[in-house]
């Protein structure tokens, strides 16, 4: 079991950067894919970015493809999402979440943390 806590959220204007952080418990880390989401408000919850156990494979959605960049270090037990040229529209609650398969489908991931709240004004 793993449990994760994301961090790195807050108020941004357009065009500006974040990096968002999930740290997680337990020794098995590295077994794990690592995933970020989101849900904007009045919206369901979408993939957002995806990497493999040892981070050597990444998928992204096409609404964030280059500039969001998914990042682990299994050393920290930590997964980054760096967002880069932020928009309104990028605004949500951004959750990470582990799966042991490499998957952009959310009932493949089994843990998910509690979620950090981004939002960008334009």
């Amino acid at each position: 079991q793993v449990q994760l806590v994301e961090s790195g959220g807050r108020l941004t204007q357009a065009g500006g950067s974040l990096r968002l952080s999930c740290a997680a418990s337990g020794r098995t880390f590295s077994s794990y894919v690592l995933g970020w989401f989101r849900q904007a408000p009045g919206k369901n919850r979408e993939f957002v970015a995806a990497i493999t156990w040892q981070g050597e494979g990444t998928t992204y959605a096409d609404s964030v493809k280059g500039r969001f960049t998914i990042s682990r270090d299994n050393a920290k037990n930590t997964v980054y999402l760096q967002m880069n040229s932020l928009k309104p529209e990028d605004t949500a609650v951004y959750y990470c979440a582990a799966s042991v398969r490499f998957s952009i489908v959310q009932s493949e991931y089994d843990y998910w943390g509690q979620g950090t709240q981004v939002t960008v004004s334009s």
